[in-house]
This record gives C-alpha cells, structure tokens and sequence, in this order.
C-alpha cells in the first residue's frame, strides 16, 4: 500500500457560533472565534490518497488529476469565501475545521477512480492548529 498526499491552500472567513445560545455565551464558549464580523484563516489542505502503485505508470494515481480533483471540488467552492454564508455543503453546520474537514471529505470521496482509496484529510487552521480526518 502506497500513501500520497497533494497539498493546496484556500483563504477563508467563518465565525463560531450557536445560534440557540445567547451572545454572551457564544463568547464565553468560543471567545473571539464568536466575533460577529467574522475572521479569516489561511488553511493548508493536505489529502492523502492510498492504494497500489499502477505497474505501467509507477503512480498510484496523477498527482495533477488529484489537484484538479481538490480544486474543484473543495478549493474554488471554499477560496475566499465566508464558510457559514457562502459554502453549500456548510449550511446549517457548525463551520468548526473539525466540521470543515469531514465536509472535504465527503467531497472528494465520490470523485475518486476506482482502486484509489482516500486516506486522511488534514486541514491546517494555523500553523499550530490542525485537524486530521480518517472518515471513521
């Protein structure tokens, strides 16, 4: 089994918030994540394919297609966009990236060939903050 992963990066904004619970406590919970005019994040993606290697290429799968793949169905819908307003996938969800991270998932799933199994995504918030999903 070979493991292969393709980094890209989208800009986003997104705010933390439930909206049954009171400002005060949505503050008090998810302090200045709650801001009500949002904030922004540089996120790092990271996808990790697996499977077995292709004996007349020697690739487990294009990494180009991969990129394509992410770009559009994940970047172009996630770049420079308000997550809580602008996302489709992300309505009436809590736009945490542990949320956002099993969203991409769900995603790029569908789109892979078949023998190509995705792995882990991995979805930088900041450079020490990240999630990593399995789709357990």
């Amino acid at each position: 089994m070979v493991y292969l992963t393709r980094l890209e990066h989208f800009n986003a904004a997104h705010k933390l918030f439930n909206p049954n619970w009171s400002k005060e406590k949505n503050e008090e919970v998810f302090g200045i994540c709650a801001n009500e005019n949002w904030h922004g994040h540089n996120f790092e993606l990271f996808v990790t394919i697996k499977g077995v290697v292709n004996a007349d290429t020697g690739f487990l799968f294009d990494v180009k297609k991969l990129s394509r793949l992410m770009k559009e169905h994940v970047v172009d819908k996630l770049d420079h966009k308000n997550l809580n307003m602008d996302v489709d996938f992300m309505r009436g969800k809590m736009c945490s990236t542990e949320n956002l991270a099993v969203e991409i998932w769900k995603q790029l799933e569908p789109h892979l060939p078949q023998g190509v199994q995705l792995h882990c995504v991995k979805l930088y918030e900041t450079p020490r903050i990240y999630v990593e999903y399995f789709g357990e």
